[in-house]
């Protein structure tokens, strides 16, 4: 038999709208964030939308956050596992450094096309 008294029975939080809360309230950009943690933006709202998000995603937002998801999420996180581990990998490095690498790939690889393109037009043009 189904409880009479819904309030009675505990309340299930929404993982997602927590996470926006607390990206929301310290200032984060959502395009910054999404790219850091590897998801496009849309993504990422997606998960703020969603009642339930994989731990997974919920500490890689964390880590880069530098917030501990452990007070939000308790059942999922233990304070000092993440904490520990929010140190390791977030303290050492700024959010754009991984990317600057790949910037400097894709630019070259952008300017050597629009060359060989540059070229394709020469050689058609002094043809005709």
């Amino acid at each position: 038999m189904a409880n009479p008294n819904p309030l009675s029975e505990p309340m299930k939080k929404h993982q997602g709208e927590i996470i926006e809360y607390v990206v929301r309230r310290n200032g984060y950009n959502i395009s910054e964030l999404a790219r850091a943690i590897g998801l496009n933006r849309r993504t990422l709202y997606n998960y703020f939308r969603s009642p339930s998000v994989k731990s997974s995603i919920i500490y890689r937002i964390g880590i880069f956050l530098g917030h501990d998801f452990s007070k939000e999420f308790p059942e999922l996180f233990t304070e000092g596992e993440f904490q520990t581990r929010s140190k390791e990998l977030v303290r050492g490095a700024t959010r754009q450094e991984p990317f600057r690498d790949d910037e400097a790939i894709y630019k070259a690889k952008y300017l050597g096309l629009l060359e060989k393109y540059h070229e394709i037009l020469n050689s058609l043009l002094e043809t005709n």
